[in-house]
Formats: structure tokens, C-alpha cells, sequence
């Protein structure tokens, strides 16, 4: 029983499927009860568990899924039979369609298109007017901002890219048209040194800083 949420009489038309606005039952993670969302074509599309949700005017219909702690959000669409889930975000004007796949930690906005039988997942990043679509894996620590990166076995042509990412995801896949890849900047650990530090002994108190 779906106690999360309902399906308004608030709906919409998108390429002759109707879609209806949906409206928190409950408080979960950072939706309020009564608060309204995006559009959905029916029940499946957005899982009654976890704290999955279609916010704004983002529309899902057909096939897909949107589960987990992913969110959908902007004008973003989510089509075919698509899933979203995991902690993954699916936002501003992107669209997800086909049998793609978006997992993990990855996000997919700006114009950015995924297709196909295409993944994105990980910790990636695809915005801009990237497109990728196929049989193409997008799994690198990096973000793909425009271009159309699809399954392929033409490995000559992504030397570049795999040399900036480091991941063997991309040797049997190729770009085409122009392509960018800004690579995600690892979390540095937090220095000590400098930090002064305290221990108390007895009713002494000694006191030193951190060189190295």
C-alpha cells in the first residue's frame, strides 16, 4: 500500500500519455508532508519506499523507475524503461530514456541526453549537451560535459580520455563530434600540521604543535 504518496487530479499531457502531479503523504528525508512534485504516469514509476522522489517539472512515464534516494528534478524527463536509483540526480532540462541506466552517485544535467542501453554510474558526471547512449559505460571519477560518447570498439580514438580518467570503462567506447572531460577533483584529507595540540597528565598540562 503506498502510504508516500498520491496522484493528483493535477495532470498534464506529454506525447499523448497523461501524467499527474504527485503529493507527499508523509515527511521523508527532505520532502515535507503535503508538499507536490513533479509528474509521474502511474505508481510504478516512482517507488513508495525510501526517499526517492520527482520534484518540480520533471516528468517520468512509461517504463521507468525512479527508486532508492535518487531524485528527479527541473524540467528533467525520464522515459522508456529507464532507471534512476541510488543516491543519483537527474535534473535541469536532461533526459534519461530507452533502457538507460542511471546509479550510484552519478548525475545527469544541464542537456545532457542518456540512451540507449547506455549507464551512467559511479561517481559521474554527464551535463552540458553530452549525449551517450548505445551500449556505453560512463563509470570514471570524471565529467563529461559535451560531445556524444557511445558503445564502440574504436579505442584508438579515447587515449586522450583514458589518460585523464584512469578507467578502463572507457577503453572499448568512443567519442564522437567535440568532447570535454574535466576531471573530478578528489577530497584531500584536512592537514594537521600547524594544529596545536593538549594532554593533560596529573594536574599538568602540556602543550604542542604538529610539524609533520
Amino acid at each position: 500500500m503506498n502510504k508516500k504518496y498520491i496522484m493528483t487530479d493535477v495532470s498534464k499531457e506529454v506525447f499523448g500519455v497523461k501524467l499527474f502531479q504527485i503529493k507527499a503523504l508523509i515527511s521523508f528525508g527532505s520532502i515535507s508532508k503535503g508538499e507536490t512534485g513533479g509528474f509521474i504516469e502511474k505508481e510504478e514509476n516512482l517507488n513508495v519506499e525510501g526517499n526517492a522522489w520527482v520534484y518540480g517539472n520533471a516528468r517520468v512515464y512509461g517504463n521507468a523507475r525512479v527508486s532508492g534516494d535518487a531524485w528527479v528534478s527541473g524540467y528533467a524527463w525520464v522515459s522508456g524503461d529507464a532507471w534512476v536509483y541510488g543516491n543519483a540526480r537527474v535534473y535541469g532540462n536532461a533526459w534519461v530514456s530507452g533502457d538507460a541506466w542511471v546509479s550510484g552517485d552519478a548525475w545527469v544535467y544541464g542537456n545532457a541526453w542518456v540512451s540507449g542501453d547506455a549507464w551512467v554510474y559511479g561517481n559521474a558526471r554527464v551535463s552540458g549537451n553530452a549525449r551517450v547512449y548505445g551500449n556505453a559505460r560512463v563509470e570514471a571519477k570524471a565529467s563529461f560535459t559535451k560531445g556524444r560518447f557511445i558503445g564502440g570498439d574504436d579505442s584508438g580514438k579515447i587515449t586522450d580520455i583514458t589518460s585523464k580518467t584512469g578507467s578502463t570503462y572507457w577503453k572499448n567506447q568512443y567519442v564522437l563530434g567535440d568532447y570535454e572531460i574535466t576531471p573530478i577533483e578528489e577530497e584531500k584529507e584536512k592537514s594537521l600540521v600547524g594544529t596545536e595540540v593538549s594532554v593533560t597528565i596529573g594536574d599538568k598540562t602540556y602543550k604542542a604543535v604538529i610539524k609533520e
